[in-house]
């Protein structure tokens, strides 16, 4: 099975995970994908708030991690950089890059300040994430009719989380 992401130890107690793919869309295409909140639906979270620098959006995750983001960096189509949970022991920042490979583009996310000893679970939810944009940018649509909430997960994203999750307990932690 191919992994797209590394992790990597921060200090003992957290770490980060760097996720890689490229998409056959051009910048502006992805950069929507990943800032509009109708887009952001179709394929990783529900959006609450105005996603403005400066402001704080409240986030639903397919993978029903809820909470709390502010927006830090947006400078469209190139960087977007995100501060999870604000103000708390659970602080972690999520940052995406975008850089044009001909037609395609190339997308990088890193999310920082993650429990070392999770990494795998993010590593794994991470990369069906960015599996779940690459068919929603394919598709222009939902690739989660069966919706989620912040107490069930989408079945389609859980399901493949579960079988990816063993590849990346196995792989090595970078120190």
């Amino acid at each position: 099975m191919k992994t797209i992401g590394t992790m990597r130890a921060l200090d003992q107690i957290r770490g980060a995970v760097r996720m890689e793919e490229l998409y056959d869309t051009d910048i502006r295409d992805l950069w929507e994908a990943c800032t509009s909140p109708e887009r952001l639906a179709r394929w990783l979270a529900k959006v609450s708030g105005d996603p403005k620098v400066g402001a704080t959006v409240e986030l639903t995750f397919t993978s029903t991690w809820t909470g709390p983001a502010r927006v830090e960096i947006c400078d469209a189509p190139h960087h977007l950089l995100l501060t999870m949970e604000p103000g708390t022991e659970d602080e972690a920042h999520l940052e995406a890059w975008f850089t044009e490979e001909r037609s395609q583009t190339r997308l990088v996310v890193e999310e920082r300040g993650l429990p070392v000893d999770k990494l795998h679970f993010h590593g794994a939810g991470w990369q069906v994430h960015l599996e779940d944009l690459g068919r929603s940018l394919k598709f222009n649509r939902s690739v989660h009719p069966d919706d989620w909430s912040a107490t069930r997960a989408s079945p389609n994203w859980r399901s493949r989380w579960v079988e990816l999750t063993p590849d990346y307990e196995a792989m090595p932690v970078e120190r």
